[in-house]
């Protein structure tokens, strides 16, 4: 396999393409979409999200330390997408975009109600890392939908149900099981 040599840049993807809710109000309630997002820590549970200083949301996480990452399927991608390519300075996001904000249940921030998963999130560190900053957080609550679980185990399956993933400006449909981790 011949190969070439590349500056170094952003390529490991696919990303999750989350829709990201945040404020402890109702007059600043904003949706940020996010790629830049993952898991940092299985025990005890921990995420982060990256945003830049730029963005509506930013200063709203930084003052009010959480957020909540809700899921995205195929019938909320244009709704992510759209919260992606606007700025809660400028629309009201869940009212546009007709989505229902509810009380998180251990955070002040709202969840997505249409989602299908909301991961409730405490920030407990900023880590300042060039065009981005890094939110640090505590997965201190998740509510799953049902039809998310597998209802003999109770575990979340994430499996055919039409996930989103971004990749390189692109979106992507998730959901074929190849093989279970450990099949070697």
């Amino acid at each position: 396999m011949n190969k070439i040599n590349k500056q170094p840049l952003t390529l490991i993807y696919p990303l999750p393409a989350f829709m990201v809710s945040c404020g402890n109000s109702a007059d600043e309630y904003n949706i940020i979409s996010i790629a830049w997002t993952g898991t940092i820590c299985s025990t005890p549970p921990m995420c982060y999200v990256s945003v830049r200083k730029e963005r509506y949301s930013y200063p709203i996480i930084k003052q009010n330390m959480e957020f909540v990452i809700n899921y995205t399927t195929k019938d909320l991608l244009y709704a992510m997408d759209w919260c992606g390519r606007n700025s809660g300075s400028d629309f009201n996001k869940f009212k546009e975009m007709q989505l229902t904000p509810e009380k998180g249940v251990l955070v002040n921030c709202p969840v997505i109600k249409e989602s299908p998963v909301n991961i409730e999130c405490k920030v407990k560190d900023i880590i300042p890392l060039g065009s981005h900053d890094m939110f640090i957080a505590d997965v201190v609550h998740i509510q799953v939908a049902e039809h998310f679980t597998n209802p003999k185990t109770g575990t979340v399956n994430i499996q055919n149900n039409e996930l989103i993933a971004y990749s390189q400006g692109n979106y992507l449909e998730l959901g074929k099981l190849i093989e279970q981790a450990g099949f070697s």
